[in-house]
């Protein structure tokens, strides 16, 4: 019995001595030395692509969207009572100012400025009959001051009288186009004072407008140019007429008009626009869109490379995006930024910084 226990004791002590000598004896095999030359390699810097990021002088521009819109729209009514007896227009029509655009007839204003025509007549001439008596010493002197202000009141009678038969003339007050004519010939009556005849709008100029946001209104100025873009994709140029002060209650943004030569009417109102309004230029780097990235923290910002082959990270603004390349500022000039294995370093790690040409040449 004795002697099977120490037989036991000694299979179990060298069982784990064979066991442990796999891992106290070192064993120089394939495996090892793949797994060395592995870790060798591990140590290498990672390689990036990095360009060099310039800094200049950039002219931004503020693209927004708007509408097209005319400089004047008015309604054309009727100022007094009558029969609506020709209307010279039609919708579409241009007219220019002062063009007749409806006349509404009543014979009652006709005799009225003849009775006032008439007395007018008169009292000229015995104004001027009494005058020659008066300079004669026939009459007293102060006849004459009575018989002026009774001349100047028949005057005036004939000035109302003649206002009073204009107001049945609907006149174009500017230069313009005939949009709607809800008014009939033959409209009835006295009823007419007041009365929609004709909608008009002047085209020219055509006004370009934008609702621009509190964050773009500083730099904006009247006077400034403008390039406008049309949804039929017509092109004009314009300026910066009017920057409002006040912001809408609704929206939070600001009116902004853009005025536009358009003499020809080739611009209609209401059609959608595009509105570039170039900006004062500012200090910032191009750089690939795809070199942006996220920091741990989720500032916007890239990857550079000191001095010393150390990833480092800068946070940036954006200026302006473009379709392949971003404007940003906050990169010193002249800093390497990395464009190829941004994502795949951290900071603080030390990498071999290859131009983008050569890691292009080599494949990578």
């Amino acid at each position: 019995m004795k002697v099977n226990r120490i037989t036991a004791v000694a299979l179990v002590v060298g069982a784990v001595a064979w066991v442990g000598s796999g891992h106290l004896i070192p064993h120089e095999s394939g495996d090892g030395k793949a797994a060395i030359r592995a870790g060798e390699k591990s140590h290498k810097p990672f390689r990036v692509g990095v360009m060099a990021a310039g800094i200049e002088p950039h002219s931004r521009k503020l693209i927004l969207s708007g509408r097209t819109e005319a400089d004047r729209k008015v309604t054309l009514t009727a100022r007094t009572g009558g029969v609506l007896t020709e209307l010279r227009v039609k919708r579409g029509q241009r007219v220019k100012k002062d063009d007749v655009i409806a006349v509404l007839s009543d014979d009652a204003r006709e005799a009225q400025v003849a009775q006032a025509r008439a007395l007018f007549n008169q009292r000229q001439t015995e104004l001027e009959a009494r005058r020659r008596l008066i300079e004669q010493g026939t009459l007293p002197k102060l006849e004459l001051v009575n018989l002026e202000s009774q001349f100047k009141a028949a005057e005036a009678a004939l000035a109302a009288a003649i206002a009073e038969r204009d107001r049945g003339v609907v006149k174009a007050p500017w230069d313009g186009v005939i949009t709607e004519v809800p008014a009939e010939v033959g409209g009835a009556a006295f009823s007419m004072a007041g009365k929609e005849v004709a909608r008009m709008v002047a085209l020219n100029p055509m006004l370009a407008v934008v609702e621009v946001s509190e964050r773009k209104l500083p730099g904006l100025e009247p006077g400034d140019v403008a390039k406008v873009r049309l949804v039929t994709g017509q092109t004009a140029t314009g300026r910066v007429r009017f920057v409002s002060k006040t912001a809408s209650e609704t929206t939070r943004t600001y009116r902004v008009e853009v005025e536009i030569d358009n003499r020809d009417g080739a611009i209609p109102d209401g059609i959608t626009a595009e509105v570039a309004i170039p900006l004062a230029p500012v200090s910032a780097a191009r750089v690939p869109r795809s070199a942006l990235t996220y920091s741990s923290a989720g500032h916007l910002g890239v990857r550079i490379v000191d001095a010393a082959d150390k990833v480092d990270f800068v946070p940036v603004s954006v200026i302006e995006d473009e379709q392949s390349h971003m404007w940003v500022s906050g990169i010193a000039d002249r800093s390497r930024v990395i464009v190829q294995g941004q994502d795949f370093v951290r900071e603080g790690q030390i990498v071999q910084a290859v131009s983008v040409e050569a890691t292009a040449a080599s494949g990578r």
